[in-house]
């Protein structure tokens, strides 16, 4: 049986979802982000357990058929910003097609309806915050930051950083990253 997680978006979340599950008396046979299996489905008790222990570290069960399309979008997201060694050849909108079966359409408009944005400018957010991690990391210049995360140009990388965050990433780098936001908060 599957258990689907919101703001599951991290290797440590995923140690912590395991640990609650197993306190709670369930026998995880598969733990990612955003979806658990187990290996027999919950009891009442058992349930009720797990969603008040979750919902005191940040997490949330999630019932119903929307809530979960919407946080597949978000993983398949994370995983492919934040997890992924190399960028997808698939446009976004394919990437989550192929993924998830449905229409980009359908997708998009559920998105927008449920979360008041579009797939488009969570992507974007998610992609801003893996050019700051990797500028306060000081490991890659900006340009290979560029090739990393699929932006044509070093010029388009700038522009949407300075569009989303009002600073170009240089200022950025000079402030050492204290405007970084928590996964689960974009």
């Amino acid at each position: 049986m599957k258990l689907y997680i919101k703001n599951m978006v991290c290797s440590r979340c995923k140690m912590v979802v395991k640990t609650e599950l197993e306190k709670a008396g369930m026998q995880p046979v598969n733990v990612d982000l955003g979806e658990v299996e187990v290996k027999e489905p919950p009891t009442a008790e058992q349930h009720k357990q797990l969603e008040s222990s979750l919902k005191t570290l940040g997490f949330e069960l999630i019932d119903d058929q929307k809530s979960r399309l919407i946080e597949q979008i978000k993983t398949i997201i994370i995983e492919q910003v934040h997890h992924a060694d190399t960028q997808s050849p698939l446009k976004l909108s394919a990437l989550l097609t192929s993924k998830l079966y449905y229409d980009y359409s359908h997708l998009s408009n559920l998105f927008s309806a449920v979360e008041g944005s579009t797939i488009e400018k969570y992507y974007i957010a998610q992609r801003i915050e893996k050019v700051k991690e990797l500028l306060v990391y000081n490991e890659l210049n900006l340009s290979e930051i560029a090739f990393q995360l699929g932006y044509s140009s070093v010029a388009h990388l700038s522009s949407q950083f300075k569009q989303v965050t009002g600073m170009t990433p240089s200022a950025f780098k000079a402030l050492q990253g204290s405007k970084r936001r928590n996964l689960e908060d974009i």
